[in-house]
């Protein structure tokens, strides 16, 4: 009988490539499934891992699609850290998106270029409020906050799907879903002339480092991270479990919201039933294979916006579906879980 034993010592040193070595296992099984549906194993591989990299507006577009993936990776990994499994930034991101849409639905071409200010306040806000029901829940209920989030997802996209369609719909958009494009003024300033980049890439790397110092440089960090690794200890050393609840969830629909934000007055320019990209989802991937660390995300979220565009040009040059996306990272999910389970666990054979 096989059976897993627990190792007495992990490898600090595996620890660390488990994520590289989920990768090749990733683009081993990735040649297989090309072969398998009749593909050019060359020309699957190059479209995920070259194609988004081969030029620089291909890199301005893997930067764009990264921002997001990074920022609510970002305040997911200080809920993990805090063992708050808050599974729901989808619906947080939508959120914000819907609050950052409502202030630049209310600019026209006279506003002042500073309104771009208070929709990024706005989308932080809403995706804060979102975050606020399921802490609340928790606290005042003590609801599982994986199920809570989770659900409040799907009520977050019949709340846009209502507003597109409903009150906010375009007059003059064909009978489309949809918002009025947003004015000029309202667009997050872009970087580079040709480029979609914009500054929200600053506010990512801002995030980075802020997240950074607060994890590993301040008491409030070290609570957090103490309550989820041994909340016994941490209410004998006087930290409120109850507090890092809220401030976790708070922070991860702050950084979500903000995405949502950053997407609707960025690349999108108005809101539509196709803002949930399902970045909320993907980003819980990139903040495991980024080790919950902030460095490690950003890597970890250039790889996941890799498998986004390249799903997106594997649809529309080799003809293979859209979904093959998310299986590419479900398959990186899958070979990291395994890869950690084997660096903690070794298998063992016995009656």
């Amino acid at each position: 009988m096989l059976k897993l034993e627990a190792r007495p010592a992990p490898s600090a040193l595996w620890s660390y490539a488990s994520p590289v070595l989920a990768l090749l296992l990733t683009v081993l099984i990735g040649v297989a499934l090309f072969a398998a549906l009749g593909k050019d194993p060359a020309s699957g591989l190059r479209v995920f891992f070259w194609e988004p990299i081969r030029s620089p507006y291909a890199l301005g577009e893997l930067t764009v699609k990264a921002t997001p993936l990074l920022l609510i990776a970002l305040g997911l990994a200080v809920c993990f850290r805090s063992n708050v499994w808050n599974i729901g930034a989808e619906g947080q991101y939508v959120l914000g998106a819907i609050a950052a849409s409502g202030i630049a639905l209310l600019a026209d071409k006279d506003s002042s270029g500073w309104i771009v200010v208070p929709i990024m306040l706005a989308g932080v806000a809403g995706g804060m409020v979102w975050a606020g029901i399921t802490a609340w829940l928790r606290d005042r209920f003590n609801a599982n906050e994986i199920l809570v989030s989770l659900m409040l997802v799907y009520v977050a996209v019949q709340l846009l799907s209502y507003m597109v369609s409903g009150p906010w719909k375009d007059p003059h958009g064909y009978n489309f879903p949809q918002t009025s494009t947003f004015a000029v003024v309202t667009r997050i300033p872009r970087l580079f002339t040709g480029s979609r980049i914009s500054v929200g890439v600053f506010l990512a790397l801002l995030g980075v480092l802020a997240s950074w110092i607060f994890l590993f440089r301040t008491r409030a960090g070290f609570s957090l991270q103490v309550g989820g690794l041994a909340p016994a200890a941490a209410r004998y050393a006087g930290f409120s479990s109850r507090s890092a609840l809220w401030v976790a969830l708070l922070i991860s629909g702050a950084t979500a919201g903000l995405a949502g934000a950053l997407e609707v007055a960025g690349p999108i320019g108005q809101l539509t039933p196709y803002v949930p990209a399902g970045y909320g989802f993907a980003a819980i991937i990139v903040a495991f294979v980024g080790r919950l660390h902030p460095v490690g995300m950003v890597f970890s979220a250039l790889l996941m916006s890799m498998f986004y565009i390249g799903g997106e040009l594997a649809q529309s040059r080799l003809g293979l579906p859209k979904s093959l996306t998310g299986v590419f990272q479900g398959l990186l999910l899958f070979s990291l879980l395994a890869c950690d389970t084997l660096v903690n666990y070794r298998m063992k054979w016995g009656k």
